[in-house]
C-alpha cells in the first residue's frame, strides 16, 4: 500500500528540475516520494552535494540482500524490477540482474575490474575515426531523402555501430543486435523477450568464437582479463557482462542524442551560437549531458546501518535514491540560472556534473559518451546549419519508463 505521507512524483514531475525537485532541495530532511510506477515510499536525495556525497557513501549499498541482518519491509527497487524481469522466462532473467549496479564493494570490484583493464583510453581513442566516418555516412545517406527520424534512423544505428566495433560484434550481425536491443529496451513490449533471448544467444555464440579464436576487441580483452585474475568471472557473469555493455551502449545513449538535438532545437539562440562559434563544442558537450540527465532517477540504495545522512535519521535496510537531474540543477552548485541550458557555462575540475554517476560506480562508458556527442554534434549540427525539426514542437511523441520520466518515441527533422 502507499504511503499517504509521500510525495507522489509523475513521470512529467521527474523529468522536470525545476517543479519537480524546487521544494524538495529546500527540506531540512529527505522527503518521502513515491515515484512512478510504485508503490512504495523511497527517501529521495535532490541535492548535488548530498547526491555525490551518496554515490560514494559507504553505508549506502546497492545489493539489499548485503544489508547486515537482512532488510525488512517492501522493497522499492524489486517492485519496480518486477515489472521488467516477470515478463521474461527465468533462464534470460538471470542476465538481467547481474548489473554491476546492483554489487558493492570487493564483488563489485571484482565484476568490474576485468572490464575496467579492457575498457582503456587507447581503445576508446582508437573509435574517433570510425565514428566520424559512420556518421557522416549515415548522414550523407538520410540527407538524400531530405529528412529522417534522427532516433531511429541516425542515433540507434550510430550507437549500434560504434558500441559493436569496441566488443566486437560482427559486422554482418550488427542491424540484428540493433534490432533486437531496440526490441528488449525501447518497443512496445511485444517483442521484449524475443530480444533478450536473441541477444543472449548471441552474446554466448560470440564469447565462444573469442576464446577459440582471440581478437583485438573488447570482448577478447575482458576473456583474457577474466582469466588472469586471481577470481575469474562465471560464464553467466560474462554474457551478463557484455550484454549490459551492448545494451546501456545502445539505448541510453541514443536517448541521449535526441534528447540533446531536442534541447538544442528548443533553444535557438544556443543552437546559433554553437554553429557561429564551433569551439564551444567543448564546452556544450558537458553542459547538455547536465542539461538533459538521461538518467533521472539513479538505482536504489540501502542504509547498510542506522545513521543520519543529510539531516535524515535512516533505518537499518531503508531505501533512498538519487535524483540526478535535481542534481545537475540545483542553484547551489550552478547559480541561480541553473535550469538554463549554458554552451558557455563553464565547469570547474571534473566532469561538472553528475550524469555519469560519481564513485565507484562511475560509468565506465564515459569517455565513449563524450567522444560520440562532440562527433555527433559537430557533424549534425554544426556541420549542417540547415537541420530542424520536421514537426511541431507539440507533435513530438513520448513514453514513460518505470521510475523514470519521459523518452523521445521518435525525432523527425529535415536535413
Amino acid at each position: 500500500m502507499s504511503d499517504s505521507s509521500a510525495v507522489q512524483l509523475t513521470p512529467e514531475l521527474v523529468e522536470d528540475p525545476v517543479r519537480g525537485y524546487a521544494d524538495l532541495r529546500e527540506r531540512d530532511s529527505l522527503a518521502e516520494v513515491l515515484l512512478p510506477g510504485s508503490q512504495i515510499p523511497v527517501r529521495l536525495i535532490t541535492r548535488y552535494a548530498d547526491v555525490r556525497t551518496a554515490l560514494s557513501e559507504p553505508r549506502l549499498i546497492r545489493n539489499r540482500g548485503a544489508v547486515p541482518g537482512g532488510a525488512e519491509g517492501p522493497d522499492p527497487q524489486a517492485e519496480l524490477a518486477a515489472a521488467v524481469f516477470d515478463a521474461f522466462p527465468p533462464e534470460y532473467a538471470k542476465y538481467l540482474t547481474g548489473p554491476l549496479a546492483l554489487f558493492d564493494g570487493a564483488e563489485h570490484a571484482r565484476r568490474r575490474a576485468p572490464l575496467t583493464r579492457a575498457f582503456t583510453a587507447r581503445r576508446i581513442a582508437s573509435l574517433r575515426s570510425f565514428t566520424e566516418r559512420t556518421a557522416q555516412e549515415l548522414l550523407d545517406s538520410l540527407a538524400e531523402r531530405g529528412g529522417a527520424d534522427l532516433l531511429h534512423e541516425f542515433a540507434y544505428p550510430l550507437c549500434t555501430a560504434v558500441i559493436c566495433e569496441l566488443v566486437g560484434v560482427d559486422e554482418a550481425d550488427r542491424a540484428q543486435v540493433c534490432g533486437w536491443i531496440r526490441d528488449f529496451a525501447y518497443g512496445d513490449g511485444t517483442g521484449a523477450v524475443a530480444g533478450l533471448k536473441g541477444v543472449v544467444d548471441y552474446v554466448a555464440g560470440l564469447i565462444a568464437r573469442r576464446r577459440a579464436e582471440p581478437a583485438d576487441d573488447l570482448i577478447s580483452a575482458l576473456i583474457q582479463n577474466s582469466a588472469g585474475s586471481g577470481d575469474p568471472l562465471t560464464e553467466d557473469e560474462l554474457i551478463s557482462t557484455v550484454f549490459l555493455l551492448i545494451d546501456t551502449g545502445i539505448t541510453p545513449p541514443a536517448l541521449f542524442l535526441a534528447h540533446a538535438a531536442l534541447a538544442l532545437f528548443d533553444h535557438p539562440g544556443q543552437l546559433a551560437l554553437l554553429r557561429e562559434r564551433p569551439e564551444l563544442l567543448e564546452r556544450a558537450v558537458p553542459e547538455l549531458l547536465r542539461y538533459v540527465s538521461m538518467v533521472r532517477i539513479g538505482a536504489s540504495l540501502y542504509a547498510a546501518e542506522d545513521f543520519t545522512f543529510a539531516g535524515t535519521p535512516l533505518r537499518k535496510g531503508e531505501a533512498v535514491a538519487v535524483a540526478l537531474i535535481a542534481a545537475n540543477h540545483d542553484p547551489q552548485e550552478y547559480g541561480e540560472h541553473a535550469e538554463r541550458l549554458d554552451i558557455t557555462r563553464e565547469f570547474g575540475r571534473g566532469d561538472g556534473h553528475l550524469a555519469f554517476g560519481h564513485g565507484a560506480h562511475y560509468c565506465l562508458g564515459a569517455a565513449l559518451g563524450r567522444l560520440v556527442t562532440g562527433v555527433v554534434f559537430d557533424r549534425l549540427l554544426i556541420g549542417r546549419p540547415g537541420v530542424e525539426l520536421a514537426v511541431p514542437r507539440d507533435g513530438l511523441e513520448f513514453g514513460h519508463w518505470p521510475g523514470d520520466g519521459f523518452h523521445l518515441l521518435g525525432l523527425p527533422v529535415r536535413l
